[in-house]
């Protein structure tokens, strides 16, 4: 999936050689290499290098923190790229170093975890800096070039396999045995190497937990309880694996009614794929208990990856009260609010968007279904 044009590349080339290192986050597998180094074959006037990070030589080389000896390294170059730069200690003080030394060479940066990259460097590089992200494949870039017969052709195994580069596209079972190896391999190595996490049992028992919940309203009290540890440890273990990209989470909407959830929380994947093979369930959707909570997540990501793409910075949340009426999710932007219900199958029209106009008149509830998901994905 080389050849599909990522939508933050062109965003990218934009603030190139504006003095500011650019970093581009993003999950590990995503595309995060492919895309640098594809930057690195466009600019051969600039001598463009790239440099792996989790390579001991250069990372040793950058940790020296002397900007002479760093740029004798490198060699005469315009175009730095430095990949999985959340390797290199106190990296955060070697571009600000770099930069302000040498602002003539544009530094681009990646890192697979948040958590690590973003913490060094943004004490260190404000004002000199420019932040990008990297999801997996999304709607918008499949349909970019291949228009939205493709996607709706792939939309039962995009629901089942995800997104991720090296899954899609690819047989039934190339891509089963590709996410596998994926998720064992790599979902837990950030989690695990940056946040300083040894139980790897625990985080794999807790992602699985959250793998079954998705849609519903998760209890940091009643995980910790299932996985007997203390509440502490499942919220800093859940903060870790959004840090890395492996989750996003929604708080709950609340402004108007006493019986609207003030503190409610509900956690998706990035990836749907990811989600099915924690708890290997990969039925095809007309066969599955679960369509609903599936379609839910899988079109939430995908919302919300559009609207980082595109640049829409935008409020997200779900609204449900005490009596369990519900709106899936609210987009909050210009003090106005915007609901969107979402269904697998259109069963009429459910009860809470009237309690939900009846609490915020003047207001907009989308019912989204499999017949008209693309209506408002990209909008």
């Amino acid at each position: 999936m080389n050849n599909i044009l990522r939508i933050v590349e062109s965003q990218i080339k934009e603030k190139l050689f504006h003095g500011r290192v650019i970093i581009l986050f993003g999950a590990r597998r995503t595309g995060k290499t492919t895309l640098v180094k594809r930057l690195v074959e466009q600019y051969p006037e600039k001598n463009a290098k790239y440099f792996q990070c989790e390579l001991l030589a250069n990372k040793e080389v950058l940790e020296t923190q002397d900007p002479e000896k760093i740029i004798k390294y490198w060699g005469e170059t315009n175009l730095v790229v430095l990949d999985e730069a959340q390797n290199v200690g106190r990296i955060g003080e070697v571009l600000k170093l770099l930069v302000d030394i040498h602002p003539e060479i544009q530094i681009v940066a990646t890192g697979s975890s948040s958590f690590e990259l973003a913490h060094k460097t943004k004490e260190s590089m404000v004002g000199r800096v420019e932040e990008f992200m990297l999801y997996p494949l999304a709607v918008s870039e499949i349909t970019d070039k291949a228009g939205w017969g493709e996607a709706e052709r792939s939309l039962s195994s995009w629901l089942q396999y995800g997104s991720y580069p090296e899954v899609w596209g690819e047989s039934t079972r190339e891509a089963r045995g590709r996410l596998d190896q994926l998720v064992s391999g790599y979902l837990y190595k950030d989690v695990l190497m940056y946040a300083g996490i040894k139980n790897s049992g625990l985080i794999k028992d807790l992602l699985q937990l959250l793998s079954r919940q998705v849609g519903s309203e998760v209890s940091y009290n009643e995980l910790a309880g299932i996985l007997g540890v203390d509440r502490l440890t499942v919220k800093k273990y859940i903060d870790v694996l959004e840090q890395n990209f492996v989750i996003f989470t929604l708080h709950s909407y609340s402004r108007n009614l006493r019986s609207e959830i003030r503190k409610g929380i509900k956690i998706y994947f990035w990836d749907i794929g990811v989600r099915n093979s924690l708890i290997q369930a990969f039925s095809p959707m007309e066969l599955r208990v679960d369509n609903g909570a599936v379609w839910e997540n899988w079109w939430i990501a995908e919302r919300l990856k559009y609207l980082k793409y595109t640049q829409q910075y935008r409020n997200n949340y779900f609204w449900r009260t005490t009596d369990q009426h519900e709106i899936d999710y609210i987009e909050e932007h210009e003090n106005k609010i915007e609901g969107f219900e979402i269904k697998w199958r259109k069963d009429g029209k459910p009860k809470s968007l009237k309690d939900f106009n009846s609490a915020y008149p003047n207001t907009q509830v989308n019912i989204v279904d499999r017949k008209n998901y693309w209506e408002w994905l990209m909008s």
